[in-house]
């Protein structure tokens, strides 16, 4: 029987990440990349597309797991009717090597295990040769790659596998270490376990300790922080969405995505969570490799890329494995990269500005880059699109799409951008008010009193959240007001989780059903603080916090009828959103105040009379 999505835990290497299960099994791990083809796919298959299971023989009477404070490294303890012992699992951050070192500890009494360790290369096809070296390593190899596995217990071959048992005693530890490397060089050399777990410990504490206090959700906030700096690509900067692919979004639904890339959207609130909590030199990283992904004409800028920037990401579907919970069909790649989403442009508008704000000042070419995607973008704004949603049902005039295009401009257009890029902003203005004029004409539904998903449209989105948080208009907006009340009344599912809009209509293109999108409930947090709605906003987010799993994770989105986890895991959109909703409750300031700010000192025309004939 499958694992729920939340009975998962991560490790990593800040180069790739394992999904570990709560019953010892590593179940899913792309090597040597994020985006690399995995070794191990029983998440999304049966134990013979992959898996390294080490556990007790017999089933524990109590299994508990933690992370050990700070830190990457998971600890998931064992308790059965003879002793209890641990399972000690990390990936030393990568330094030309690629490990996974697994330490079974004894505790108390004694237990005894099996390990089974099951490769297959090409996510779950590929049944490598496995043979062993004269120094007793384990080698798996099959095509252009290897696995070589180092421990003192003997293990033999069976039906494909490689199995064994052993005994740990109170006061023993016992070591695997599992490398990856190319199969035409040598093995991977050997690496002292002991000494690796110390330099990981080591390196996450270091880190995550320069994370300052956020009131009573510091430990939340450190958590996120850390799985944001794990799921970023070491050598770029770049983040990707989460460390899977196609975990779904509605149990035996098709709307099974690959999240292993790096999204522009993501790119504002990335910034200012780790701007705000200190964290300069990883800000800059990612700005530096959004600088590096979009280079070149704006016409061919994507909404998304591999982790050194790759554009080809073409989208196929892996016939041999059955999905998630048989939630088929399990896609790499994502044809979505295609796709025209004018909210990118504001996005990294909106991210270099916030970044000059904090006096990161652009590259050199982010002059060029900036000023070729605004001459682009004057145009492209009228044009319809996939938006946010990244539907496959047809272009819309998507209002929230609008409303980033609105972004690039008025930030384009403030003072500071203009003293830094040594120009008259007054042409980016007048555009910023167009389009102003154009969302509250055409986006806005009197009978409904909120504005809509699209232009023409009597449908609701959550994106439209988004609107007091970049500064569009202030949140006490008669307009906004009622936007909220019509998303709480139509899209709020037990006071707690916000759906991303009404998929029964079929206008995405897709199957109806899926769960509550986290990040768009942390949006209603922010909403609610920015109303003065202090005791809702605290309410909400402390009811989000307890949807964390036991070591601190969030997927894409919950299912709140069953109770459980949907979607990519662990997700970075949600940790940004529970980051920044936890700095904006615990600081006078937090990002939704100040990403918000630029727009108070320019208040279109459409913003007075509107909001004064609706508050009439």
């Amino acid at each position: 029987m499958a694992l729920r999505i939340e009975e998962y835990a991560m490790i990593g290497d800040c180069e790739t990440a394992a999904l570990v299960g709560l019953d010892g099994s590593i179940d899913w791990l792309c090597w040597p990349r994020f985006d690399s083809p995995a070794c191990f796919a029983n998440l999304l298959g049966k134990p013979e597309n992959g898996r390294w299971l080490i556990a007790p023989k017999e089933a524990p009477l109590r299994t508990s797991r933690r992370y050990r404070p700070g830190t990457l490294v998971l600890e998931t303890e064992f308790q059965t009717a003879t002793g209890t012992a641990a399972v000690v699992d990390f990936m030393p951050p990568a330094d030309g090597t690629a490990d996974l070192v697994r330490l079974v500890v004894g505790h108390a009494g004694r237990v005894r295990f099996h390990t089974e360790l099951v490769v297959r290369f090409d996510y779950g096809a590929t049944v490598p040769w496995v043979s062993r070296l004269k120094d007793g390593v384990i080698d798996a190899i099959a095509g252009p790659e290897r696995l070589a596995l180092r421990t003192p217990v003997s293990l033999h071959g069976e039906d494909l596998k490689t199995v064994g048992e052993f005994e740990v005693r109170a006061g023993e530890t016992i070591p695997f270490v599992l490398s990856h490397g190319p199969s035409f060089e040598r093995p991977p050399p050997a690496v002292d376990p002991f000494d690796a777990l110390a330099r990981t410990e080591a390196f996450w504490r270091a880190w995550s300790d320069r994370c300052p206090e956020v009131g009573p959700y510091t430990e939340a906030v450190k958590r996120s922080l850390i799985t944001l700096k794990a799921l970023t690509y070491r050598r770029t900067g770049g983040i990707v969405a989460a460390a899977t692919t196609s975990l779904p979004e509605q149990l035996g639904g098709t709307r099974n995505w690959d999240y292993r890339f790096c999204w522009l959207r993501d790119a504002t609130f990335t910034l200012l969570a780790l701007m705000n909590l200190g964290y300069y030199e990883e800000a800059r990283a990612w700005r530096d490799w959004l600088l590096r992904a979009i280079a070149g004409s704006p016409r061919q800028a994507q909404i998304m890329y591999g982790v050194g920037g790759e554009r080809r990401l073409p989208e196929w579907i892996v016939p041999w494995l059955p999905g998630y919970e048989g939630s088929a069909p399990v896609r790499i790649g994502n044809d979505a990269s295609q796709q025209l989403q004018i909210d990118v442009f504001g996005e990294v508008a909106d991210a270099m500005f916030q970044a000059l704000k904090a006096g990161l000042a652009p590259p050199r070419r982010g002059y060029a880059i900036r000023q070729e995607f605004l001459e682009h973008l004057a145009v492209t704004w009228r044009q319809p699109d996939e938006g946010i949603w990244e539907v496959r049902g047809g272009r819309q005039h998507f209002v929230h799409s609008k409303m980033m295009a609105w972004v690039a401009f008025d930030r384009a257009a403030d003072e500071v951008a203009t003293k830094v890029f040594a120009e008259d902003g007054r042409r980016w203005r007048r555009i910023a008010d167009e389009i102003h004029a154009e969302i509250c004409r055409h986006g806005f539904d009197p009978e409904l009193n909120s504005f809509v998903q699209a232009f023409g449209s009597k449908q609701l989105d959550a994106s439209l959240l988004l609107m007091p948080l970049v500064g569009f208009l202030p949140a006490d907006d008669p307009r906004m007001r009622g936007t909220v009340e019509a998303i709480e009344s139509r899209l709020l599912i037990d006071d707690e989780f916000v759906l991303r809009y009404e998929t029964d209509d079929g206008l995405d293109g897709l199957p109806p059903g899926e769960g509550a999108f986290l990040a768009c409930s942390f949006w209603l947090v922010d909403n609610y603080l920015l109303q003065g709605r202090y005791r809702d906003a605290r309410r909400l987010f402390e009811r989000l916090l307890g949807r964390c799993n036991d070591v601190g994770l969030l997927a894409e989105e919950f299912e709140p009828r069953a109770g459980r986890m949907l979607g990519n895991f662990p997700q970075a959109y949600s940790h940004v959103g529970l980051i920044n909703s936890a700095l904006n409750l615990a600081r006078s300031e937090g990002p939704a105040e100040e990403r918000a700010q630029a727009h108070e000192r320019h208040v279109p025309a459409s913003a007075v009379m509107a909001g004064s004939q609706a508050s009439s």
